[in-house]
């Protein structure tokens, strides 16, 4: 895929590593839709070759000399704002990093090779080239800067008593959630909705391995229902957001009237691994027209097939609409599919949620009743 203007996508590699250059060099050169204008090894560099060209997208390293690459993307956002994609080691310090560098505007974050830049390119270079186009569209948003720290909420409000008495022949409802591409922000943005009493969430967002349980904990000390990274056998419990860990599948499972998940090994699914298909499947086939389903921006198909699966199985389904996506790929599979029940801007996702699941829930008592 070529930019707007029919020409290749420019991008810029920014990374004091010249071992890491390299790597993404070779890598992107595979792709005769993408061209490497320039390789800098720290932000200073990359200001003088940005005077002589432009890049479309950069590829952005945390930590360098001279300046660091925070400081960069702080100052690029608020004066040239560029589609930049964090390129980080992702362990330690480097992980809250990766973090405020989406808080400051940064597109995605892509795992930084740890091997042989010969490994780098077999392993991971179709990921690295649908970052880079996926990047390439985004719709930036103007920085409005880090999130502001908030106060860690109470147990109570996090995860209220649930009033309802459920009879035995109905199960909870659960709402499952796929995202990639700008999905960290539009996760929180939903997941900030949400009040504290609301049905189980499963979220599959594509990450890194070790990012997703940083991304948790901060998300975690924002919102009214309690977020955590998703581990085997973890029940899915009304007030409780689990999201799946990087690197491996993520399913739903059910004991009578209990859900809860379960993680599994296997190959890339839709060339991602935790995959939402697989996730989708499994909630289709484990809780039918229990489920909201949910899917949102993202580059590529992944969950088109596994949302139109939760249709089909009885489940209430949501695409996000095309104005609020970064990129409009996977929710645009979807509707293209008719396995959208609703097409909404981010903002509305949560109520709507919500209240499909009070209509579910008043639903199976009615049912329940009158049999």
């Amino acid at each position: 895929m070529a930019d707007m203007d029919g020409t290749s996508i420019k991008v810029m590699i920014v990374d004091d590593s010249a071992l890491v250059r390299q790597a993404m060099t070779e890598a992107l050169s595979g792709d005769p839709n993408l061209r490497v204008i320039a390789a800098a090894g720290d932000p200073f560099d990359a200001a003088a070759k940005m005077k002589r060209e432009t890049p479309d997208v950069i590829l952005l390293d945390i930590e360098m000399p001279r300046m660091d690459g925070l400081t960069f993307l702080r100052k690029l956002m608020s004066q040239h704002p560029i589609p930049v994609l964090v390129c980080s080691t992702l362990a330690g310090a480097g992980t809250s990093s990766a973090l405020e560098a989406l808080d400051l505007g940064a597109v995605d974050v892509i795992q930084k090779p740890r091997t042989g830049a010969r490994d780098f390119i077999r392993d991971s270079r179709l990921m690295l080239c649908d970052a880079v186009r996926a990047a390439a569209k985004a719709r930036l948003r103007p920085l409005s800067g880090p999130l502001e720290s908030r106060p860690k909420l109470t147990a109570d409000a996090i995860l209220s008593k649930s009033k309802m008495v459920w009879p035995i022949q109905t199960t909870d409802k659960v709402v499952v959630v796929g995202a990639s591409t700008g999905g960290t922000e539009a996760l929180r943005i939903f997941l900030e909705a949400l009040p504290a009493d609301a049905p189980g969430v499963v979220i599959v967002q594509h990450m890194p391995e070790s990012f997703t349980r940083a991304f948790a904990e901060r998300l975690n000390t924002l919102c009214k229902v309690s977020v955590a990274e998703a581990k085997h056998g973890d029940s899915v419990l009304r007030g409780r957001a689990l999201i799946a860990p990087g690197n491996i599948h993520l399913l739903l499972n059910r004991s009578g009237a209990e859900y809860s998940v379960a993680l599994k090994e296997g190959p890339l699914v839709t060339r991602h691994r935790p995959s939402v298909d697989v996730l989708f499947r499994s909630a289709a086939q484990q809780a039918g027209d229990n489920v909201v389903g949910v899917l949102m921006t993202g580059m590529g198909d992944d969950g088109a097939k596994g949302l139109l699966e939760l249709k089909q199985a009885g489940a209430y389904t949501i695409a996000q609409d095309e104005a609020s996506c970064v990129v409009f790929g996977m929710p645009a599979v979807a509707i293209n599919l008719g396995a959208a029940d609703a097409v909404l801007p981010l903002n509305s996702i949560a109520e709507a949620v919500v209240r499909k699941c009070r209509e579910l829930t008043e639903r199976s008592h009615r049912s329940v009743r009158g049999a």
